[in-house]
């Protein structure tokens, strides 16, 4: 089955609806062929902060230190049960245009889900400054790119349209403002990591013969965009 997924690989939520998804598809006996597609939650993000994450989402969503933490601590909590380490102390959430970009490398080359996981890993867990030439070249040697593919990329423009198009398409059509975003068979739509049963739902919903209603978009649990 055909799954489109737009998401950012500083997006927590978009980690833990990914292992969500493959959890229930797995479950369901359903084989993903999986399209990654690139959303920039901060497009003008330096390549890497200078101040904690928990303060720069407290900058971005106007929220207090110790909100901003306790959100954090239960997004861990989250993520823990789907054997994902946050270790958010420690995430370092730089730009992630190039990441994007190598990804769609990646994808050209069946490596599109590898590559998702590792950069998620990436940050996460290992708490590595995810806009650093050292870590994206880290994370493509990872999953067995070619590294003088990636010098080439990283030196270039190469894939800049793929990633300014996904965008275009995720706001301008899909109205999407938070990801991880879901298009199941190129018709049923889902927002945010949902809970397996939902994934459920939707994988028997897709097989079934084809309509024009949508699976609700449920907004919870998603990293989004922060209010105008």
């Amino acid at each position: 089955m055909r799954v489109d997924i737009w998401s950012d690989v500083v997006c927590p939520f978009c980690y833990i609806g990914k292992k969500r998804l493959e959890s229930a598809a797995a479950e369901a006996g359903v084989e993903l062929e999986v399209h990654w597609h690139s959303f920039e939650l901060d497009p003008d993000a330096p390549a890497r902060q200078e101040i904690s994450n928990s303060e720069r989402l407290a900058q971005k969503y106007a929220r207090t230190l110790a909100e901003v933490e306790e959100m954090q601590r239960n997004i861990a909590a989250m993520a823990q049960q789907e054997g994902i380490q946050f270790n958010w102390e420690n995430a370092n959430s730089g730009n992630t245009f190039n990441a994007h970009r190598i990804i769609h490398l990646a994808q050209s080359k069946g490596l599109g889900s590898e590559a998702e996981e590792a950069f998620f890993f990436s940050y996460m867990t290992q708490g590595l400054p995810i806009g650093e030439r050292e870590t994206l070249e880290d994370v493509a040697s990872r999953i067995g790119l070619n590294p003088v593919e990636v010098d080439d990329l990283l030196d270039s423009d190469q894939y800049a349209d793929f990633v300014k198009f996904d965008q275009e398409v995720a706001r301008d059509q899909l109205k999407v403002t938070g990801v991880p975003f879901f298009v199941f068979d190129q018709r049923i739509a889902l927002a945010g990591a949902q809970p397996k049963e939902v994934f459920l739902q939707v994988l028997e919903k897709a097989q079934e013969a084809p309509a024009a209603d949508h699976a609700p978009q449920c907004a919870d649990d998603a990293c989004g965009l922060p209010e105008k």
